[in-house]
């Protein structure tokens, strides 16, 4: 499924989305001091397990990127998928998410 996943930028809500059948999951982010925090995520039950979150986490991480911003780690899911991702972890600000200092 993981391939047919088509993840938008909402930026009027502030979230990363995809469009599951009706119903929708999402990683929320705000700006805050030049970076970009991830506050929240929300899988569906009946998707979970089929690559959805871990496709709004990259797709988010890529964003983060692609805009040169520092990632703040609110959301625990993407704390933990940075976590196992080592290459998104230098757009972790250390500041903010001391863990992750090497």
């Amino acid at each position: 499924m993981e391939e047919d996943i088509n993840v938008t930028n909402n930026k009027e809500q502030k979230r990363f989305e995809v469009d599951l059948e009706g119903e929708v999951a999402f990683i929320e982010y705000k700006f805050y001091k030049g970076d970009i925090a991830f506050m929240h995520s929300l899988v569906p039950e009946s998707f979970r397990g089929k690559g959805v979150g871990t496709t709004l986490a990259r797709a988010a991480l890529e964003y983060a990127n692609s805009e040169k911003l520092k990632v703040m780690l609110y959301c625990p899911f993407v704390s933990k998928f940075v976590k196992e991702h080592e290459e998104y972890q230098h757009l972790v600000d250390v500041n903010f998410n001391p863990s992750f200092k090497k």
